[in-house]
């Protein structure tokens, strides 16, 4: 896997796709194309290098709470096929916001990254206040010796590709549609962590996720999911619960329960990977938990056929 790396660690000199490139869709894609394309060989060999900064910079001004659709480690996956070398985290402080634009671009990406190519999209901004844009990242950037290249916004039909209409997806529910705009599956892991056995009581025992609070999860519900445990490829049908236990314990928490169809394994301590399907429906309070344990058993069949389905589209074949 690739390496992460803070400004002072990494390797230079550098070509830089910057930006948070939360979801990593097709319109970040295009802006990181730039960075890893071939270059003349008389050239001085760089980094290919995706820069972003950490914790997101409203956190630290605003105090308000950003989910992320990737966190760092999974961004290193998906970066990797892309032909990125390194992600590197520049620490979001007050005293980095306080940089004016050409301070910021000569002592972090010139000085410290030692950059020679800056890839950005058309609605970058940076510095103190958000005061320069684009154009003042050219003209710094050419005082440098630094080529930045700016990339137009992708659209898809009357609105553009961005990791918020990805979020709104996600909060609707509509995992097809945030599928769709990511180009890839959306996923989420966590580590199985023993809960209080009230699925093993009505015979549908799940696996409880302890999933990183950073992390976007979709809408709450019930969704038919593909499940791997880590380091294995063999995909495993599944219903996932995500949200509180409306029947059986009002008062407790929203969490992450996972029951695998068809399987029987011990989980405990095992990290899992959980690839949402469909939303197959809301949460509900039932009348008694033998109606809840006939709603879970139409879930299942559900559940079980969006996953053979899912399997067959990819022509992958769940592990049995």
């Amino acid at each position: 896997m690739i390496p992460l790396h803070d400004p002072i660690s990494a390797e230079r000199p550098t070509a830089i796709a910057l930006g948070s490139f939360d979801g990593l869709h097709r319109g970040h894609r295009r802006v990181i194309s730039v960075i890893t394309e071939s270059q003349p060989a008389e050239q001085e060999p760089v980094v290919p290098t995706v820069v972003s900064f950490w914790p997101h910079p409203r956190e630290v001004l605003h105090g308000e709470t950003r989910l992320r659709l990737d966190l760092p480690e999974e961004k290193l996956e998906l970066l990797e096929p892309l032909g990125i070398e390194q992600l590197v985290l520049v620490p979001f402080s007050r005293e980095l916001a306080a940089l004016s634009p050409e301070p910021f671009v000569r002592e972090v990406l010139a000085d410290r990254l030692q950059a020679r190519r800056i890839a950005v999209g058309t609605n970058f901004r940076f510095g103190v206040d958000r005061s320069g844009d684009v154009d003042d990242l050219a003209r710094i950037g050419a005082a440098l010796g630094i080529d930045v290249r700016v990339l137009p916004m992708l659209w898809d039909g009357s609105e553009r590709v961005s990791s918020s209409r990805i979020r709104r997806a996600l909060a609707a529910g509509d995992i097809e549609e945030a599928a769709r705009l990511l180009e890839r599956p959306y996923r989420f892991s966590g580590h199985v962590v023993r809960g209080r056995g009230l699925g093993r009581q009505l015979g549908w025992p799940t696996a409880n996720l302890a999933v990183d609070g950073r992390k976007f999860l979709p809408l709450e519900g019930v969704y038919a999911a593909l499940a791997w445990r880590d380091g294995e490829d063999g995909a495993m049908a599944a219903v996932m619960n995500l949200g509180p236990q409306p029947t059986v314990d009002p008062l407790a928490p929203s969490a992450v329960e996972v029951h695998l169809l068809e399987r029987s394994l011990e989980l405990a301590g095992v990290r899992l990977t959980v690839q949402p399907l469909r939303l197959l429906r809301r949460q509900q309070a039932f009348a008694s938990l033998d109606d809840l344990s006939r709603q879970i058993r139409l879930d299942a069949g559900q559940a079980l056929q969006d996953a053979r389905n899912a399997c067959d589209q990819r022509s992958g074949q769940l592990d049995d």
